[in-house]
């Protein structure tokens, strides 16, 4: 072991960062970002919408970075059973891959209660299926660590015949630092699943596939720490997104022999990208309150003399009109194909007498650029703060 680390000197089975203050800060908003996640009911209807879109979003992502050019819409289109141009098929087997591993991985984990240490044997499986019915599209054997020596870039890769001793170190090294086995805390096992990705780029143990790998080796372990499904992409989409950014910190943690500035920016955008899966979340939820709310104002403050037909014509033409955007009578009377037909037997007299009715119990405003669903009356539902 000594002498294979002084033939790699970044190479070191030891803590290669700081533990700052800001460091623990941000995995501490990371945790409480989870739980919020965790601990908010969705509809079971969005909550498989949100599953699918974190999957595609996660193998585009992750296959995105290594030079495929599939795009969201054309791996939704593979998802419903489409096949691409027989010139993209390669490109299509490379995402199928990615999204049989994620959901093997999420059986696994989630369902079976599978959890293991980090071994030899699950880094060449996770490869396996990375690599699977690539043919000579993808320049290894799957399941097989290298025996050649490689360059990427301007980094020499270890010299193959070290590989297999410094991934039995790696395995050995993760279970003493990080203490899956004594119950581990969420920092470490944030840190571990980071700390795991940049020594599987650093060792590059296959001669291809070594980023998806890694990348899924990142995804298990944020699964087997406690992140929910519709999360745990989220570190994949911030490298993807910050490509140039992602690369640069790998070769400066190689340079400086120290994860420290590497780590920092992992977690930050982890932090991040969770905070957008809780804004989706709870977006979701007050669309879901909007909509009790209307249907409570309807059937609490009917207006006099209305009958219960129009109240329900009214009801349901606000349920329609966006909280987010402004639009036109005209927009608004040709939005969508039921109110074309609810209103063709109608005067144009009645639509916006229906309007101002709706203005008038509060659910609508109306300015120059048109009419808007007035959502944020339920503030007054919400708890109180300190405006500032």
């Amino acid at each position: 072991m000594d002498a294979i680390e002084h033939r790699y000197p970044h190479i070191k089975f030891e803590r290669m960062w700081d533990s700052t203050p800001s460091l623990y800060y941000m995995l501490g908003e990371c945790n409480s970002l989870i739980k919020a996640i965790t601990n908010t009911a969705i509809r079971p209807e969005y909550l498989k919408s949100l599953h699918s879109i974190a999957l595609n979003k996660g193998a585009q992502a992750t296959t995105a970075i290594e030079g495929n050019t599939l795009t969201i819409e054309d791996i939704e289109k593979i998802q419903q059973g489409n096949k691409l141009p027989p010139s993209k098929q390669y490109l299509q087997i490379e995402v199928e891959n990615i999204l049989e591993a994620f959901n093997t991985i999420l059986k696994k984990v989630i369902i079976n209660k599978e959890t293991i240490l980090i071994n030899a044997e699950l880094i060449k499986y996770f490869h396996k299926m990375v690599g699977k019915n690539l043919g000579e599209h993808f320049q290894a054997i799957p399941g097989r660590f290298r025996t050649t020596n490689v360059i990427v870039g301007s980094y020499k890769a270890p010299e193959h015949q070290d590989v297999e001793s410094l991934i039995d170190n790696l395995c050995i090294w993760l279970r003493k630092e990080f203490h899956f086995e004594k119950n581990q805390s969420f920092i470490e096992a944030v840190l571990q699943s980071i700390i795991t990705h940049i020594y599987i780029a650093w060792i590059h143990p296959f001669s291809d596939g070594n980023g998806r790998t890694a990348r899924l080796l990142e995804f298990y372990l944020l699964l087997r720490a406690g992140v929910p499904d519709i999360a745990s992409h989220v570190l994949s989409n911030f490298y993807n997104i910050t490509r140039s950014e992602y690369y640069r910190q790998i070769e400066n943690a190689t340079n400086k022999r120290d994860m420290t500035e590497f780590i920092s920016y992992a977690i930050q955008g982890f932090r991040d990208g969770l905070d957008e899966v809780l804004e989706t979340i709870q977006e979701n939820q007050l669309l879901i309150t909007w909509r009790n709310y209307i249907y409570w104002i309807f059937e609490n403050k009917m207006t006099v003399g209305k009958t219960r037909q129009a109240n329900k014509r009214r009801r349901n033409l606000v349920l329609e009109i966006p909280y987010d955007k402004y639009l036109s009578a005209d927009e608004i009377l040709n939005y969508k194909a039921w109110i074309v037909k609810e209103y063709a037997s109608l005067s144009a007299r009645s639509f916006q007498r229906d309007l101002d009715d709706i203005i008038e119990l509060g659910l609508l405003e109306k300015n120059k650029d048109g009419y808007r669903a007035k959502i944020e009356v339920l503030k007054k539902f919400m708890a109180l703060q300190l405006s500032k």
